[in-house]
């Protein structure tokens, strides 16, 4: 003990005891009570699996669905109000054949081969046409073929090529054909600029005419081909600004042809376009000018999709 302190009398001793206790056992039993309580909440999630907190930055949860202010399911076709999302060819397939190939010079005796196109036969391919001033028909046929490709496929359209400038040469006009009908196209458009006379402007579309022979067999496609055809006639006329050509086709902007391989050989709707005649000085200031290309495209591009949601 300390020095100063003096012991308590017994009696006085036993007294403050009992008081001391009498306090002291009640907040204690408190105490193992809220112990007791908070080790049983910390147990039940012992295993990992207790509810997750949610912190400051957290949205609650949402209600279910189809209770008072719960989110509206969205429809099938992605819209809440059931209307299209805006992708009108979703599910079609087009195929586009950009005339020629701009190597095809380099080969001139793999595309002079002759091959069947059901009635006759015919040069692989040929280097086609081009401007005075050296712009070729195959340069110009891939430019419009790549822009109207970005434009059917933002509407949802699954494009192919026959050829994207990626061949040494061709393909041959009857793997144009080919290509077409393995992908089981819904339209192909073989895209070219004619090489007429000067003097002779316009575009015109030519058609597959009903042939039967050898491997070629049109007469399912004519019909098909021709509303396609038409669509595309309109719709590039109103997109350029560009005529009908007057020298062939008796002006209709529609010419019909058996003597070519990508229509003979197609089992599916297919057209040819001959986008303005570049060997004329007035359709060749067109062709070569990067902001009528994009209005050709367009035209193309919109004539296929009439087509397509006729």
């Amino acid at each position: 003990m300390s020095n100063g302190s003096f012991p308590p009398e017994p009696g006085r001793r036993g007294g403050t005891l009992a008081i001391v206790l009498a306090a002291l056992i009640p907040a204690c039993f408190a105490g193992w009570l809220l112990w007791s309580s908070l080790d049983g909440s910390k147990d039940d999630g012992a295993d990992g699996a207790g509810a997750p907190t949610t912190s400051s930055t957290s949205s609650p949860s949402p209600p279910p669905s189809g209770a008072p202010g719960a989110p509206s399911a969205p429809t099938s076709s992605g819209s809440a109000s059931g209307k299209p999302s805006g992708k009108p060819l979703a599910g079609k397939v087009v195929v586009i054949d950009p005339g020629h190939n701009p190597t095809n010079r380099d080969h001139p005796s793999q595309i002079a081969r002759l091959v069947d196109i059901g009635t006759d036969e015919k040069e692989c391919d040929t280097t086609g046409t081009a401007t005075n001033s050296g712009y070729a028909e195959a340069s110009f046929t891939l430019d419009v073929a790549r822009r109207a490709r970005t434009l059917l496929e933002a509407r949802g359209a699954t494009v192919r090529f026959t050829q994207d400038g990626d061949r040494p040469y061709g393909p041959c006009v009857d793997e144009r054909a080919e290509i077409g009908n393995k992908a089981h196209a819904d339209a192909v458009v073989s895209v070219h600029a004619d090489g007429a006379a000067a003097g002779e402007r316009g575009f015109h579309v030519i058609l597959p005419k009903s042939v039967r022979g050898g491997g070629a067999d049109t007469s399912a496609i004519t019909a098909p081909s021709r509303r396609l055809g038409e669509q595309l006639r309109s719709r590039f006329a109103k997109a350029t600004g560009s005529k009908p050509a007057q020298y062939i086709g008796d002006g209709s902007g529609l010419d019909v042809r058996g003597d070519l391989g990508g229509l003979n050989l197609s089992t599916v709707p297919k057209v040819f376009i001959e986008c303005g005649n570049m060997r004329d000085s007035q359709d060749a200031a067109e062709l070569t000018d990067s902001a009528w290309r994009k209005r050709a495209a367009d035209g193309v591009a919109q004539g296929i999709t009439d087509f397509l949601n006729e």
